[in-house]
């Protein structure tokens, strides 16, 4: 797996689009990633395999549609297919840069987090099966990309509508159905004050999960794209309550992150506890505009 794709600029994956001769395509929505921004000029062969048909765009173009079960498609082309384990050049390749860029941030001490340390951490206190529900922010474009899933269903963000507010319901929608795993709900501090008095509903119904609190004191994927577009925002700041009284003002746990060594351990602690837990960690969002630099400057050696 080269992981995800979804950023609105260039990124390692890129080089692996610029390369290939043929792109299948798994349960593939457009609203989610539009097309033009892997296929420009349409000329990239595509299988689509989906439950319904492909919807075309100058820029998707399907070959081939397998529509039906997608679980029931895959599993009969690969009773069909030889497996080749050996990876080409290109993908090996990209796959060595995304994986040293990614283990580069293990040791990043640096406080506020950076949100690829956050997420880093992160993986490190989850099994294979647990659960992260990811709200809709900056977060949500790095959670998307370093957060990295074995198992199907492991992660879940709401793309497409991206709905602010997800993270706390579909936490406790995830805890009702798998008691046994661990759950986080990954938030910004936007989100997580449109839906914060679900709180409540987690504790009445006995799902402890941890709300793991991305502060920014600001809207802060909003800010990027203004950033993005006109070099400057505005109207994006706002003030936040205590978040670790707050959640104790429900009967919850609460923690504040001090330093970057602190979450970790605090993680842990969190999810060892028998109620919902909130943890307010400290973001340093300026690592969005340092990638949207990096990235415009990226270029395939490949």
């Amino acid at each position: 797996s080269l992981w995800t794709t979804g950023l609105q600029q260039r990124d390692y994956i890129s080089c692996a689009f610029d390369q290939t001769d043929l792109v299948i395509a798994v349960g593939y929505d457009l609203i989610e990633y539009s097309p033009k921004k892997w296929n420009p000029q349409g000329k990239i062969p595509i299988i689509h395999i989906g439950a319904k048909y492909a919807e075309i765009d100058s820029s998707y173009i399907p070959i081939a549609e397998i529509v039906g079960d997608i679980s029931d498609s895959l599993n009969e082309i690969l009773r069909r297919s030889e497996r080749i384990d050996e990876l080409s050049p290109t993908v090996s390749e990209i796959r060595t840069n995304l994986r040293s860029e990614y283990e580069g941030y293990s040791k990043d001490n640096d406080f506020p987090i950076k949100p690829q340390k956050i997420i880093y951490d992160l993986r490190q206190v989850m099994g294979p099966e647990d659960i992260v529900i990811s709200d809709v922010g900056a977060h949500k474009m790095w959670i998307a990309r370093h957060y990295h899933c074995d198992r199907p269903n492991t992660c879940l963000i709401s793309n497409g509508f991206a709905a602010m507010g997800i993270a706390i319901p579909g936490a406790i929608a995830a805890k009702l159905v798998h008691p046994d795993r661990k759950v986080i709900a990954a938030t910004g501090d936007g989100g997580f004050m449109m839906n914060c008095q679900e709180l409540e509903t987690a504790l009445r119904v006995g799902t402890a999960f941890v709300t793991l609190i991305f502060n920014d004191g600001g809207y802060g994927l909003i800010e990027w794209k203004q950033e993005n577009h006109f070099g400057k925002s505005s109207f994006i700041k706002f003030g936040n309550p205590d978040f670790v009284k707050f959640a104790e003002s429900f009967g919850l746990k609460g923690y504040r992150v001090e330093s970057a060594t602190d979450l970790i351990p605090t993680l842990k602690e969190a999810l060892a506890q028998d109620v919902p837990a909130v943890i307010d960690c400290p973001v340093d969002y300026r690592e969005n505009t340092r990638f949207t630099k990096k990235s415009g400057g990226l270029s395939c050696s490949i």
